[in-house]
Parts: structure tokens; C-alpha cells; sequence
């Protein structure tokens, strides 16, 4: 019986497709068809785009963001040195999704994941080393982890290794969040809110 999908290389591209966080097979398909049909306005632009993109893009020797330049843009720029602010993040979409916020000249760290012994990740698998080495050049490290168990397994283990380092260690406050309705948290997020209540 014939393939439907075409030829190798199209089976291919929907398969490399369907890799991507958020797309699985049918929307690879998809994605495929629509790259085809618009072969001149995307496709060609896509690919040229990504041949450019593997030469260019580094992953910055200091923080772990990524950027065409090593040390990236944001390590680079001398005001957010004067802040003496660092922000610890798992990863650099957290990063991105910092800075389009807009919170401010602040420097980061990317750790690369979290620690998780069920899934063999150790502290020498993410830049824990890395950050400790940075740490004494900051008046307060913020950890920007997620609120997941192994987020806050990696938040203390970060604690702990910079216990004595005298810089002030902070984290992300956890709760409501800003035009949230109470009745559509789960308890976990309501029980956090009560325990990091603030003066009004």
C-alpha cells in the first residue's frame, strides 16, 4: 500500500515536526501540508532561516541564554551589572518570558532543568557549579524555579550550597495570581497565598 504522506523526505519532515513541544503527528501532518503550500511565502524562508540559525546561534558561556553572541546581550550590557541582581531560572524560555515582562536591568542564570533522581538528574547535570561560582559577584540571587517538587527540591539545594556566601537569597513570591478568581486555584496555590500573605 503507498505511503499517503508522500515521499521520504516529506514522511521525514513530519516526523521531525512531530518532535516539537506541543505538535505530535497529526499536527506535524499539518504543519507539513501548510509548509507545501506555501513553499515560496514560508517554506524557502523557513529553511534558509534555520540553515542561518544553526551557524549563529550560541548558548552564552556566562548565564546559558541563547544568542547569536557569547557572552549574550543581556550579560553584556553594563547597567544590569549595577543592579546586582540574579535571577535563577530553569530554563531560557523562563528567561524570555522575564524579560518580556519587562522587571528591570537584572542579570540571569539558566540552570538547565531541575533536580530529579528518578530521572537520574544530579547536581552535576544542571549549572548549579556555575551559579555558585557567580553568586559572590551579586548582592541577591532571586530563584525563579518552578513550583513543582523537584523545582523546589533544586530551590533549597541552591539554598544550602550558598548558606554562608552572605549574599541575600531570595525566591518568586507563590500564590494568586494578579487577576485570578479563587474559585478556579487549586488548593496548593491557595494554601502557598495564605502562608505569603502581605500587609495591605
Amino acid at each position: 500500500m503507498a505511503n499517503p504522506s508522500g515521499g521520504p523526505e516529506i514522511e521525514q519532515l513530519i516526523q521531525l515536526l512531530s518532535r516539537l513541544p506541543g505538535l505530535g503527528p497529526r499536527s506535524g501532518r499539518r504543519a507539513v501540508l501548510h509548509l507545501i503550500k506555501k513553499k515560496e511565502q514560508l517554506m524557502i524562508p523557513l529553511a534558509a532561516a534555520l540553515d542561518r540559525a544553526v551557524e549563529a546561534v550560541k548558548v552564552c558561556g556566562t548565564c546559558g541564554n541563547v544568542d547569536t553572541v557569547s557572552p549574550c546581550t543581556i550579560c553584556a550590557d553594563p547597567r544590569r551589572a549595577e543592579s546586582g541582581l540574579l535571577i535563577v531560572v530553569e530554563d531560557v524560555a523562563d528567561l524570555w518570558a522575564l524579560e518580556r515582562a519587562g522587571i528591570g536591568p537584572v542579570r540571569y542564570h539558566v540552570l538547565g532543568g531541575v533536580l530529579s533522581p528518578l530521572d537520574g538528574v544530579g547536581p552535576d547535570d544542571i549549572s548549579i557549579d556555575a551559579l555558585i561560582a557567580r553568586a559572590p559577584e551579586y548582592r541577591e540571587i532571586v530563584i525563579g524555579v518552578n513550583a513543582t517538587v523537584e523545582g523546589q527540591t533544586t530551590a533549597h539545594y541552591i539554598t544550602d550550597r550558598l548558606a554562608g556566601s552572605g549574599v541575600k537569597i531570595t525566591r518568586l513570591a507563590h500564590g494568586v495570581p494578579v487577576g485570578g478568581e479563587l474559585d478556579y486555584l487549586d488548593e496548593g496555590t491557595l494554601s502557598q497565598a495564605l502562608k505569603a500573605r502581605t500587609s495591605f
